[in-house]
């Protein structure tokens, strides 16, 4: 099945994959699968007002267990895969046994399988890792892509300086690149210079321009032979083009000494990027693109990755998109693009970020996998009820207000801070989400539970129908007024069926009301032609 050009997709990307992405229709992937680090991250919402939020989300378990779901999952890469893969990955179990690593190690080797498949021949894949499996991993890309398309192991430095009482500073993450073939795409990305660079390397000419002088020989002694000022030599260019350069005041010459040629500072791209990155910042607790996402990555980074691997057009495709920086870059730099993430509290992270980011300028997108109807909605409460929860909560854009590894139902699921004065302070709305039975008593104690938050509103969010005396119980909580539209009345609890908020009808909020519940992401304009960011 051929993918929309810009989805987001809800779902285990293994499964997503075999169905719904087509052989060879993806230009670049870029992935930053979970670690096996035994961590386990969480989402820190930020309030607008600048407040941190006392509730962390679990937003997944950076663990792997060897079980029955990763014994079947041996056995498929095993079955499908009767070549160097399935060697392999037998071999690493006989070393490693049925331990967490050989779990994590199942996990992979099934997708890595199938994003080769979706892979063209003129793509490339980056594989955002550390040290933990690294090794590892670079024997399953081995095994998958060919030994023989693997391009470079990036380093880059994603922290500062630190201190460890045993060991030196872990501040590196390695990123592992392969191409599907020997025609994968390859554009030279270039870095500003370094001031000591130009310090050590450039001088001033008369006109005050700086310039540095570079070699006319070229490289191997690949050049064409012939005589140039008393010298005959391999040089980099022919007759013609020195002859060109030389009377456009390009070369430099003294008696008895080797032409050189002359090259201005200001004319340069600017130093050639290796495969050490060591300029492009992590992001930290000041950055303005922070989202709260656990593992966020700078844009920066992924930008310089799709710029070196793509053109505009193509399909990025990021299987783990977290919060969505691929996505975001992507969307900036006019590719079309494909998220898979299996939370719909990463899924709403991302409808937030691209609709900040790029307002009216960003193009149709698809969600696929969410509940586009009630049966569909039903189906997911069946299923995953915190998914549900997360879903709906998604709807009123609201965040979770517990998480779900964390003790018992405080009758809180969500919250909504909004702005709807100039005094700075955020208001409230407490928000209930419902996916079975519900009766009159629910409303009481939402009431009780807004009281107690001191919040100015309530939602309460069913799947199934109220009953006329919720709707009784709501109306009798009153009206929120604001000071700045005393002619404006919104009900303090609001009953919000699943098939209204489907269809489209919005919570009755303040006029001016500022939503203030997620970390906003800054504003950004898609790039012009040819790449150039504007």
């Amino acid at each position: 099945m051929t993918p929309s050009p810009n989805a987001l997709y809800f779902g285990d990307n293994l499964d997503i994959l075999r169905d719904y992405v087509a052989a060879e229709s993806v230009d670049l992937i870029y992935l930053d699968p979970p670690f096996n680090s035994n961590a386990t991250y969480n989402v820190l919402f930020r309030e607008r007002s600048g407040e941190e939020s006392a509730a962390q989300i679990t937003a997944f378990d950076d663990t792997w267990r060897w079980n029955m779901e990763s014994e079947l999952a041996y056995r498929d890469v095993i079955a499908r895969e009767a070549g160097k893969v399935g060697e392999l990955l037998a071999a690493m179990r006989a070393f490693l046994g049925q331990n967490d690593m050989m779990a994590y190690l199942t996990m992979m080797a099934q997708r890595l399988v199938e994003l080769h498949r979706v892979l063209k021949p003129t793509g490339s894949i980056y594989l955002h890792c550390d040290p933990t499996a690294s090794h590892y991993l670079k024997l399953l890309l081995d095994a998958v892509f060919g030994a023989t398309n693997f391009k470079n192991e990036i380093t880059w430095v994603r922290s500062l300086p630190h201190n460890d009482a045993h060991r030196f500073g872990r501040s590196r993450d390695s990123i592992l690149c392969y191409g599907r073939s020997d025609i994968a795409k390859f554009y030279p990305q270039y870095r500003p210079q370094k001031a000591s660079s130009v310090k050590s390397h450039y001088r001033e000419d008369e006109n005050g321009r700086m310039y540095q002088l570079t070699s006319l020989i070229a490289p191997g002694g690949r050049g064409p032979i012939y005589e140039f000022k008393g010298f005959e030599r391999n040089w980099r260019f022919t007759q013609e083009n020195m002859a060109a350069l030389e009377s456009q005041g390009r070369v430099w010459h003294e008696p008895g000494k080797l032409p050189r040629r002359i090259q201005y500072l200001d004319e340069s791209k600017g130093s050639l990027v290796q495969d050490h990155w060591d300029d492009i910042n992590p992001i930290n607790s000041m950055a303005k693109e922070r989202l709260g996402y656990p593992t966020q990555k700078p844009e920066a980074l992924l930008e310089r990755i799709i710029s070196a691997s793509s053109n505009e057009g193509d399909v990025v495709l990021d299987p783990f998109c977290g919060c969505g920086t691929a996505v975001a870059a992507a969307e900036r730099l006019n590719r079309r693009w494909i998220g898979i993430d299996i939370t719909h509290l990463a899924i709403t992270l991302i409808r937030h970020r691209l609709h900040d980011a790029f307002g009216e300028e960003l193009r149709p997108y698809e969600v696929v996998g969410e509940p586009k109807d009630l049966p569909s909605a039903e189906a997911l409460a069946l299923q995953d009820r915190y998914q549900f929860e997360w879903w709906a909560l998604g709807l009123v854009d609201a965040r979770p207000a517990r998480d779900r590894k964390k003790g018992a139902d405080a009758g809180i699921d969500g919250y909504i801070n909004f702005f709807d004065d100039n005094s700075g302070k955020p208001r409230r709305i407490v928000v209930q989400v419902k996916s079975g039975g519900v009766q009159r008593n629910q409303i009481a104690t939402l009431k009780s539970d807004m009281e107690r938050e001191k919040a100015d509103l309530a939602l309460f969010v069913t799947l199934k129908p109220p009953t006329r005396p919720m709707r009784q119980e709501a109306l009798e909580a009153g009206f929120y007024t604001p000071k700045a539209f005393p002619d404006h009345r919104s009900p303090r609890v609001q009953i919000l069926t699943i098939e209204e908020l489907l269809s489209g009808v919005q919570a009755n909020l303040p006029p001016s009301a500022l939503p203030a519940t997620f970390q906003r992401a800054p504003r950004q304009r898609r790039a012009g032609r040819q790449g150039r960011l504007s």
